[in-house]
């Protein structure tokens, strides 16, 4: 499918033939691509590339419909490099053979190969590493475009023989001068009042080629005088949010999500479970990562959010969608507002770093029992003191293995419950010192 930002001449369409609007605005010049002034900037990496007339091959990542196929042509126009374009979704190993041969004659010939492959992580390992000697001898550039996170769906060889440039999805004020050059293109102002016009570009979700596809609806449409949010909803559905179940934007907003909750915010945290939840994310996985957060960043400093998070779960696996569902928002926002304590988390690491150092070191023998009479020789339960028998319930004694020096694994914060849970360990502290 064309790019709406490809910068190739088309062929000539009859005159009868409609042009899109996406086909009529493709860009013609770098300078004309709306957006990635991160990568396109005369200080970024394309701009520096361009500029010292040394241009590598590259992945580009990022979300639809923000340039990655216009980029790609224009790079080659840019350097006179023959621009080739196939899809890894309908490119098998004859055809990639035929692409490589073709680009080795016209290198023998002079000519330079800009190979332009869209959806790469779709290619499985053995297809990506065939790309890999073409690369080294300089028969191809490649130019690889994914929406996938590239460090999880390429080859280590192929990454370190590209550079990754990571383009971002459109923001509202490049879909703005979008809709203006849209409408300049067509002779006319789009039929919206101005709350309208921001819901139509919130429509596109930062997606240029939604956004002139809507735009075409919009503009084709007889009305009189201009249509509100609401007569623009009623005519437009809305498209659905990018999210993509075991893709990035489920990691992505799961992190989204626990960082907010941690970060004590309970309206960005109802935000992101509202939108994974919309998006089809399985409740299941949210109540289990909520109980999680509660037992990672809550922890003892409020011991009942555990409780919290269960009960939720299991009002969710009683009421089921979409009733169920409110439980796990209040346990969100009961999570946000709680105090937070990774102490027993920290503590719980630290113990596990220290029983991987002492390997299997023996309990000291005043802890163990002696079952028979041989363990008693031994010297297994002699000097144990039964803490019910001190008066304060406290014998002092040590717990670790011998040699062991005492370690502080567990140190509370003052913070919710937690503060409690700190001057008893400053008390049993205090009252071990005392007893040697």
């Amino acid at each position: 499918m064309a790019d709406l930002f490809d910068s190739g001449t088309p062929a000539a369409a009859p005159a009868s033939t409609h042009r899109p609007l996406a086909d009529r605005l493709r860009p013609q010049s770098l300078d004309q691509v709306i957006g990635q002034e991160q990568v396109l900037g005369a200080e970024a990496p394309l701009g520096v590339m361009l500029a010292a007339g040394s241009l590598s091959s590259l992945i580009l990542w990022g979300p639809p419909g923000v340039g990655k196929t216009t980029i790609a042509r224009l790079l080659a126009d840019e350097t006179d490099l023959h621009f080739v374009q196939i899809s890894a979704i309908f490119t098998g190993v004859p055809d990639l053979k035929k692409v490589f041969e073709a680009a080795r004659i016209r290198a023998a010939n002079g000519q330079g190969t800009l190979l332009f492959v869209d959806e790469i992580h779709r290619f499985n390992k053995a297809q990506q590493d065939s790309f890999l000697p073409h690369m080294e001898d300089g028969t191809i550039l490649l130019v690889g475009a994914t929406t996938e996170n590239p460090s999880f769906e390429l080859n280590a060889a192929v990454l370190s023989r590209a550079q990754v440039l990571v383009l971002e999805r459109l923001s509202l004020t490049d879909l703005e001068r979008m809709a203006q050059r849209a409408e300049k293109e067509l002779d006319r102002a789009l039929p919206l009042t101005g709350p309208a016009r921001e819901a139509l570009l919130e429509m596109a979700d930062g997606d240029g080629r939604a956004l002139l596809n809507l735009i075409e609806q919009v503009s084709a449409w007889t009305v009189d005088g201009k249509l509100d949010t609401e007569g623009l909803s009623a005519r437009l559905m809305r498209r659905a949010a990018k999210y993509d179940k075991g893709g990035d934007e489920h990691y992505n907003l799961i992190s989204a999500l626990h960082k907010s909750v941690r970060g004590s915010d309970p309206d960005a945290a109802l935000y992101w479970l509202a939108r994974m939840l919309t998006g089809g994310e399985d409740p299941r996985y949210l109540a289990r990562r909520i109980t999680r957060m509660a037992v990672e960043d809550i922890g003892l400093a409020d011991p009942q959010a555990q409780s919290v998070c269960l009960h939720a779960w299991e009002i969710y696996e009683r009421l089921g969608s979409p009733e169920g569902e409110l439980a796990l928002a209040q346990a969100v926002t009961y999570l946000a507002l709680a105090p937070k304590s990774n102490a027993g988390y920290a503590g719980y690491k630290a113990a596990m770093r220290l029983a991987k150092k002492t390997g299997s070191a023996m309990p000291p023998k005043h802890i163990l029992n002696a079952p028979t009479s041989m363990m008693k020789d031994q010297g297994y339960g002699d000097g144990y003191a039964y803490d019910h028998d001190a008066e304060d319930g406290f014998s002092g004694q040590n717990y670790f293995p011998d040699g062991v020096d005492r370690p502080a694994l567990y140190q509370p914060v003052e913070r919710g419950f937690e503060r409690e849970l700190q001057k008893r360990v400053a008390y049993f502290s205090k009252l071990r010192a005392k007893r040697g």
